[in-house]
């Protein structure tokens, strides 16, 4: 369960890298709080922000839920999956917004893996009683 606790901090502190680059770029382009649009670039960086946000929702609970009711260890792998996809998915969707595909690809696949795995998990649960 160490994994899956070390996977779940890592996506927060991601998350708070995220936001610091969104500073950094609101600062370099020019975009003064609380405006989220006025450079392409700017709005690149904070869409890639809140998109991930919009995983995180997902991604927290799926992530401990399998963990709890399926195995520790292959929610710490899909997670590790999650993170390098949100990473690319970041760097990617900076850079050029119609790359980050191969990222949220990486990103969305291990989530519902999980999702799957829990709900199969407790439906399973439901026929044994």
């Amino acid at each position: 369960m160490a994994y899956v606790l070390i996977v779940m901090v890592l996506a927060l502190l991601q998350f708070a890298a995220f936001g610091i680059a969104v500073g950094r770029a609101r600062h370099r382009y020019g975009v003064a709080a609380p405006a989220v649009t006025g450079h392409a670039v700017f709005e690149r960086y904070f869409r890639a922000q809140m998109n991930t946000l919009e995983q995180l929702v997902m991604f927290i609970p799926a992530l401990w839920l399998f963990a709890q009711f399926i195995s520790a260890h292959w929610a710490a792998a899909l997670g590790a999956v999650y993170l390098l996809g949100r990473t690319l998915y970041f760097m990617s969707y900076v850079k050029q917004p119609a790359s980050r595909q191969p990222g949220f690809l990486l990103t969305v696949v291990p989530t519902f893996i999980m999702l799957g795995g829990v709900l199969f998990e407790a439906l399973r649960m439901l026929r044994l009683n």
